[in-house]
């Protein structure tokens, strides 16, 4: 049907807010869905086609190479524009603001895709399971150091960040939890990756190692018990 200009405005700043705006000719291509079939379809990208790069790489080779990193961040500025799955997209870059990481550090261009890559399967489900992919993640370990959290020398960058910034907020959880947190995630590393020269770099994954984990018993919020990061 026709749209009236409430119905528009409505729908555009429903797409402004939850994606990265509409045109004219895209809000009229919705025009005889209410706003709440385009809220179920925002919440149901699987609804949708996935975005086909292959027009992206064919003028664009360095994207097959690991080692480019700013060609990357074009390529996800592209996606942003041409999703059909709009609230993919933008809660990635949500959570990217949230958890912020930078490239500079790790200077690794496939975990720095990598962890976008993680936002875009995971943006849409829950806090728990974005923050146990997050603490596996190589990119987030090796920012918050967790690669240097030993069990008998522990690092509490990542179990402080998690508490403070990442979950439950200052004034939740006391200073012991956080060396308890510190302890539960011992051992949480990742493969190294191979070096740059001369193929360009490798991807790194998550590496649990046993060895290198506090198995004994730790008191967490009040609870007690033999913890580990999950």
């Amino acid at each position: 049907g026709e749209m009236t200009n409430n119905d528009l405005a409505l729908k555009a700043h429903l797409l402004r807010r939850a994606g990265f705006g509409a045109s004219r000719f895209e809000l009229e291509q919705i025009s005889d869905k209410s706003y709440e079939e385009i809220v179920e379809d925002l919440v149901h990208p699987e609804r949708f086609e996935e975005i086909d790069e292959d027009y992206l790489k064919r003028y664009n080779p360095e994207l097959s190479y690991h080692d480019g990193h700013p060609i990357h961040a074009g390529r996800w500025i592209w996606r942003m524009i041409n999703t059909k799955r709009p609230l993919e997209e933008k809660m990635t870059l949500f959570w990217h603001h949230v958890f912020a990481t930078a490239h500079y550090k790790g200077d690794h261009t496939p975990s720095t895709i990598g962890q976008i890559e993680t936002f875009r399967e995971n943006g849409l489900t829950n806090i728990k399971q974005i923050l146990l992919d997050l603490a596996k993640d190589p990119h987030m370990n090796y920012w918050l150091d967790n690669c240097e959290n030993h069990s008998d020398q522990p690092n509490e960058n990542w179990g402080r960040e998690l508490l403070e910034l990442f979950s439950m907020g200052v004034g939740n959880y006391s200073e012991d939890d956080v060396k308890q947190a510190a302890r539960a995630f011992t051992g949480w590393t990742f493969e190294q990756p191979l070096p740059l020269y001369p193929y360009g770099h490798y991807e790194s994954k998550f590496v649990f190692n046993e060895s290198d984990h506090d198995n004994s018993e730790k008191t967490f919020l009040g609870r007690k018990g033999n913890f580990n990061g999950e």
